[in-house]
């Protein structure tokens, strides 16, 4: 009996020894789902200088949101900032650009002394790009740079919905 158990033990040593647990293959992640809109709106006393731009359907509520606001165009590059953002008026101001989200919505609103009184250039026609991603993901990117965020998600300038307000 001893004989057979040491039998079927070498047989199986020799069976398992091609089995591994290393994955060589290429990695696909197929459970980071993410969403990028762009949006294109203005600032005034009538919309409480915000904009609410309403998710549908809902995010998850562990999905982390980031706004980038188009500062500028330099050499046909766009020149995108990670919200809040702080800019210095020539005046003295600071006008603030910010945000809060839920699960339902990203409201983007403009805070400053006198906001009746800020250049329109600051307040009409500002576009801005929302990029929803899961929370655990957030922490494995460089946020600051929408170019990075966007590579690490697989994302291209096709991908990214347009919204109208």
């Amino acid at each position: 009996m001893k004989k057979i158990i040491t039998f079927f033990a070498i047989v199986g040593l020799f069976t398992l020894q091609s089995c591994s647990t290393n994955d060589d293959g290429p990695y696909v992640d197929n459970d980071t789902i993410s969403e990028v809109f762009e949006v294109t709106t203005s600032f005034n006393s009538n919309n409480n200088f915000s904009s609410l731009v309403t998710f549908n359907p809902p995010i998850f509520a562990s999905d982390v949101v980031l706004v980038y606001h188009l500062y500028d165009i330099v050499n046909g590059q766009d020149i995108w900032r990670l919200m809040p953002q702080t800019y210095y008026l020539s005046d003295g101001r600071a006008l603030d650009f910010n945000f809060d989200f839920s699960k339902l919505s990203v409201n983007l609103f403009l805070d400053a002394n006198s906001l009746a009184t800020i250049p329109s250039s600051w307040t009409q026609n500002q576009t801005f790009r929302i990029v929803i991603i899961p929370a655990n993901f957030s922490t494995a990117v460089n946020k600051n740079n929408i170019d990075a965020v966007m590579s690490a998600l697989k994302v291209n300038d096709t991908d990214i919905q347009k919204i109208k307000l």
